[in-house]
């Protein structure tokens, strides 16, 4: 002890005061330590991060839709109203053909709820006629009368979601046209991610309603879910293999009497897989939202059309999205042939 205090009354001053100065900041570093101890990291598989990156809005296109093969077609707005409110879904997406509408289908006061009920909507061109069907200048004249009704309405986005997501297929001068006016006009690509061809399920209820084929109900909501679930969970996997970050998820449904029944159920089983429902406007406000597929096929989901253009290797389609497989769990599960 005296051989250190000897060492210290030889110091000079400079070097007794910098001695402090280390003294001094070497037990303000030891108390933050103490009182800031650094965190555990979590296993990757389990993180709340990662799970909190399964982020998914909801869409309905083809506002107003005919008549499906369970619900009054004049009912079905409320009640889907109601089964979104049930859901926990506070801020959807409806894209309309504002061309279809009329005083039978009551189109106009369908969509006036859907924006009172705090949802959006936003443009599926006014009469729903393909790109691929038509020029481009004949595309975007159909384009410009949706937005002339769309407008003024409440909740209105200047998104476009292209009927059958069809921007052209192999025709890449129309594509370009028609993404060029687009910019002109200000208006946005609504696109899809996640896409389990529930159009198609309901044709297949029509047609067997139409057949007088008795449906097993429980097994067609158990159906639409599995399918809507599998294809948000095959879309996830997809973008993972793409992006370091997974891009907020779009789910493409259509104003259907099975989204009317089912999409409460749809959204309690989405949560239970780790799913967020965020509001539609979180999906182009992601910044990868600014990317623009280049394929060699301009059709089909965001997601499919990005991993052609990066030649990804592997599955790239939701498998259920195929006639045959859809039509064979349909009259397996659900008309028990």
């Amino acid at each position: 002890m005296q051989s250190v205090l000897g060492r210290l009354s030889r110091l000079s001053w400079q070097q007794i005061i910098l001695f402090d100065l280390l003294a001094v900041a070497a037990f303000a570093l030891i108390t933050f330590l103490l009182l800031n101890p650094p965190p555990v990291l979590a296993d990757a598989a389990t993180s709340p991060h990662t799970q909190t990156q399964k982020r998914i809005a909801f869409s309905f296109d083809d506002t107003p839709r005919g008549p499906g093969a369970f619900l009054d077609v004049g009912q079905r707005p409320q009640m889907l109203i109601a089964a979104l409110k049930s859901g926990g879904i506070d801020q959807a997406v409806f894209f309309a053909n504002p061309g279809r509408i009329s005083p039978i289908n009551k189109g106009a006061e369908a969509i006036a709820a859907y924006a009172s009920a705090g949802h959006l909507v936003a443009n599926h061109t006014s009469n729903h006629v393909t790109v691929s069907s038509q020029s481009a200048a004949g595309f975007l004249a159909d384009v410009d009368a949706a937005e002339l009704w769309l407008k003024p309405q409440p909740g209105y986005r200047p998104w476009l979601r292209f009927p059958q997501l069809d921007e052209g297929g192999r025709d890449k001068a129309k594509r370009d046209a028609v993404r060029a006016g687009m910019r002109d006009r200000g208006i946005r690509h609504g696109y899809v991610t996640a896409d389990g061809w529930d159009w198609y399920l309901e044709s297949m209820t029509i047609e067997a309603k139409k057949a007088d084929k008795v449906m097993d109900f429980a097994a067609l909501r158990d159906l639409y879910i599995e399918t809507h679930v599998e294809s948000a969970e095959f879309s996830d996997r997809l973008a993972r293999r793409m992006f370091a970050k997974p891009p907020v998820q779009m789910m493409l449904l259509h104003e259907t009497d099975l989204a009317a029944l089912f999409v409460a159920d749809l959204a309690q089983a989405l949560r239970a897989k780790g799913w967020q429902i965020v509001p539609a406007d979180a999906v182009y406000a992601d910044p990868v939202a600014k990317l623009i597929p280049d394929s060699e096929v301009s059709n089909g989901t965001w997601l499919e059309m990005m991993a052609w253009e990066k030649k990804l290797q592997g599955d790239r389609w939701f498998p259920r999205n195929d006639i045959e497989p859809a039509r064979k769990l349909f009259a397996s599960r659900i008309l028990h042939e």
